[in-house]
């Protein structure tokens, strides 16, 4: 996935828009306000300033973006920087096109050709698709949401109804993390809250496979549960947790704001990422390429260390695991001389061990820890590499090494290979010429 977690290993490259530009950039503040409550037509492009092809497509995105100046809007957000907002419309690669139309909960995937002249054609189509709609008398722009919880609509499917009866046996028996909205039908911050937190639902159901749940409560009705939790204005937020008081969220209410809290909540509560021997090529693309960081370390022979040795080396880094969980890196780890040339890629070379390397496998780079191979050291390396600080270099070669199928440790202290015994009785060493000997 492109989580909502930033990473921030290597130098920030600057943007490919500036002010002159006649693309309007678009961020996690103004994107509500700028795209979804707009009247206008959107083309919106989904970058990331170090992918080649965004910067390609920039000269052509921006002259697409002045011929259509008055006409459509050309905005452009750069998803590397702003994730929470790449990931609520699912942006998996760049760059991602999307056409903000008639509705504009629903952004179109633009798959047309990465010219200016296809961009605009593209742009007055679908223009005149939105002018036939209203011309036919079907709403275009921005779903005001309005209309009363009670209509049923589809985009409400995913927050849950609670009340009085169902409200404990729902929530507070539940393992998993609950944000309920108390509301008043009548009250219009809560219906202009109400499609950010549908939308906000659905993208949460889907990132955090259900862990984190959103639930509306209408608290006219059921005075009950206003009277417990005592709910004095409209609409109200609460954060209910297993074993935990509830909280006031007190966030932003766009729906980018709500999924960003709901996806702190659930990296919260979340097990710590799994910690992985690479035994083959897959363990190893398979976790490097869904997260935007996997830290590898390659631990002494076991006949160094012993199990006791090398389970004091997994522990640290399962520490360190737990402590950086929020950011959602993978973790690995090798030992000493089972994939050499994924060493040599990666400047350790078969020696100095332990050793860790953080790489970013979409850029293909990697920093070397410098420090001691302990909770202080690891946590000073992982530390700098959040805040974008550090030396980098690129894996040798470009690309991950062949990697070797190897057997996975069975968690026992090692054992030296076993010599064949040599049979030397039919050997009549009086027989030698001592010349030879």
């Amino acid at each position: 996935v492109l989580g909502t977690v930033s990473c921030t290993l290597f130098l920030a490259v600057n943007g490919l828009y500036s002010a002159s530009d006649d693309v309007i950039e678009l961020t996690p503040t103004n994107f509500n306000k700028e795209v979804l409550q707009s009247e206008s037509l959107w083309l919106v492009e989904f970058y990331a300033p170090w992918c080649g092809h965004c910067q390609r497509l920039t000269p052509e995105w921006k002259k697409a973006a002045t011929a259509l100046k008055g006409v459509v809007k050309v905005g452009a957000v750069d998803a590397d920087k702003h994730q929470s907002l790449g990931g609520q419309y699912g942006v998996r690669g760049f760059p991602t096109i999307k056409i903000f139309g008639v509705n504009k909960n629903k952004a179109e995937d633009y798959q047309g050709g990465r010219t200016s002249e296809a961009i605009v054609d593209a742009a007055l189509s679908a223009l005149r698709s939105l002018v036939k709609d209203r011309l036919s008398g079907r709403s275009g722009g921005y779903s005001s949401g309005k209309q009363s919880r009670e209509s049923g609509g589809g985009d409400k499917k995913d927050v849950i109804e609670l009340t009085d009866d169902s409200f404990d046996k729902n929530v507070m028996n539940s393992d998993d993390v609950w944000m309920v909205e108390f509301y008043a039908p009548w009250c219009g911050h809560c219906k202009n809250l109400e499609p950010e937190w549908a939308a906000a639902a659905t993208e949460v159901k889907e990132q955090t496979k259900g862990k984190v749940k959103l639930a509306a409560v209408d608290a006219t009705v059921n005075q009950m549960l206003a009277g417990r939790y005592g709910i004095r204005g409209f609409p109200t937020i609460k954060i209910f947790q297993k074993g935990e008081d509830p909280v006031d969220y007190d966030g932003g209410r766009t729906r980018s704001d709500i999924i960003a809290r709901a996806l702190d909540l659930f990296s919260d509560n979340a097990p710590p990422p799994e910690l992985l021997e690479i035994i083959s090529e897959d363990v190893l693309k398979s976790t490097c390429d869904a997260h935007q960081l996997c830290i590898i370390s390659v631990l002494p022979h076991i006949l160094d260390t012993g199990a006791s040795g090398r389970n004091s080396y997994l522990d640290v880094m399962l520490k360190m695991a737990e402590k950086y969980k929020k950011k959602m890196w993978g973790w690995l780890w090798t030992e000493a001389g089972a994939q050499s040339d994924l060493e040599s890629s990666l400047g350790i070379g078969g020696f100095g061990y332990p050793a860790m390397a953080a790489v970013n496998a979409r850029k293909m780079k990697f920093a070397l820890l410098k420090g001691s191979f302990s909770e202080q050291g690891i946590n000073e390396f992982l530390r700098e590499l959040s805040v974008g600080r550090g030396s980098t270099a690129p894996v040798g070669g470009g690309a991950f090494p062949k990697i070797n199928a190897v057997e996975p440790w069975d968690g026992k202290d090692g054992e030296l290979p076993v010599e064949d015994d040599i049979d030397l009785s039919d050997v009549d060493l009086d027989d030698w010429d001592k010349d030879e000997l």
